[in-house]
């Protein structure tokens, strides 16, 4: 069973507010992003953060499972983006091989990043600047079966769905 904590935050100006959900399975790490994309409305970006091997592409195929994805999702690293068909779209960015900004600016991110459907950023990192200001953010630590997810919302629609995540049973 995941273990939440809630806890809120100021940043500078911005109010963050944070959800913090422990996970001892990859399947538990798949049926937390499926609640997740369950939550997700369209033109919500979720940036992953975390280590090789952190979890976030075990994150990513639940999230589109809550999305209603029926095919394969795995790690875009050699496309740096791979588009699904769900109950929204799905646009899936892996920029661990990003070398500049400009690649990602000739792929028009804008019209994924404000689009009608959802965004996946994993290694955002490289991006932080060209996110949106209201966005997910999740930080994945830990090691093996053992994660730590720590959610971050800024801005009203993407404290909503927080707060929508915080509130929900266990799937």
């Amino acid at each position: 069973m995941p273990h939440f904590s809630h806890m809120s935050h100021s940043q500078r100006v911005t109010l963050r507010e944070s959800v913090t959900i422990h996970t001892t399975s990859p399947e538990e790490t798949e049926r937390l992003g499926e609640r997740i994309g369950r939550a997700l409305e369209p033109g919500t970006v979720v940036a992953l953060m975390g280590e090789l091997g952190a979890g976030k592409t075990t994150l990513t195929k639940g999230i589109a499972r809550g999305l209603e994805v029926a095919d394969l999702v795995h790690s875009p690293t050699f496309n740096l983006i791979h588009e699904h068909k769900g109950r929204l779209p799905v646009y899936h960015f892996d920029l661990y091989r990003l070398t500049t900004p400009e690649e990602i600016e000739d792929l028009g991110y804008q019209d994924y990043f404000y689009g009608e459907g959802v965004t996946i950023v994993e290694w955002p990192e490289k991006i932080l600047d060209l996110l949106p200001p209201d966005h997910l953010e999740i930080r994945i630590f830990g090691t093996d079966d053992n994660r730590t997810f720590e959610i971050l919302a800024a801005g009203p629609k993407s404290m909503g769905l927080l707060h929508e995540l915080s509130e929900a049973p266990d799937a």
